[in-house]
């Protein structure tokens, strides 16, 4: 009789805790307003949605400039990338700049490409934020994203974001962000030796 008295209050506990709410079961759930636009160097944050706003995907547009086929010119007002293809056309791409205070302008190459780089905030960053962390491996929580195209030698780059909502915003520290499927685009079509412009002039 103690036997089954015994197995009788187990099987009693185990059917409450199944019964339990699942929310009880978990920790908290942790949500990101929409309007909070995090700074390049947040890292692991979860992207809210896949694709960059419509107006700021990938697509060929009219576009004049004298430059060379394959040069890159960022003109950092628009929020977008062009990659000169001749003939008065670009490939426009949506692109995430610096905020206030961290814009540039400048000529310069990509010297570097890298493959889900790993990140080093540079020690501007970590001056500003101590509680960075100094190094993380690249992956699909990594800052940098899925590519990353080195600009000169400055600590610039052009790279993936895992926060597909800021692009079009000015955010980072001077970087230029894209969704990952668009720099993994880019980083096919451009070599080491690219010519880079960065303008803050709207286009003609």
């Amino acid at each position: 009789m103690q036997i089954s008295w015994r197995i009788g209050c187990l099987a009693a506990i185990l059917l409450a805790v199944a019964i339990l709410p699942a929310s009880s079961q978990r920790g908290p759930t942790v949500i990101l307003a929409q309007d909070e636009l995090p700074d390049e160097e947040t890292p692991g944050v979860v992207p809210q949605q896949e694709e960059a706003s419509p107006q700021f995907q990938k697509q060929v547009v009219f576009f004049r400039s004298n430059e060379e086929p394959g040069t890159l010119i960022i003109h950092t007002s628009e929020r977008f990338l062009y990659l000169v293809m001749g003939n008065n056309r670009a490939l426009r791409y949506g692109v995430g700049v610096g905020r206030d205070g961290f814009t540039w302008m400048g000529l310069h190459k990509i010297t570097r490409k890298a493959e889900w780089p790993d990140w080093r905030p540079p020690p501007e960053m970590i001056e500003r934020q101590p509680y960075l962390p100094r190094f993380m491996a690249g992956g699909p929580g990594n800052p940098l994203g899925a590519r990353a195209l080195y600009i000169g030698t400055t600590i610039y780059r052009i790279h993936g974001t895992n926060q597909p909502h800021t692009i079009g915003h000015a955010v980072s520290s001077g970087c230029f962000r894209m969704v990952n499927n668009d720099v993994v685009d880019l980083f096919d079509r451009v070599p080491v030796g690219t010519r880079v412009i960065v303008k803050h002039a709207p286009a003609m």
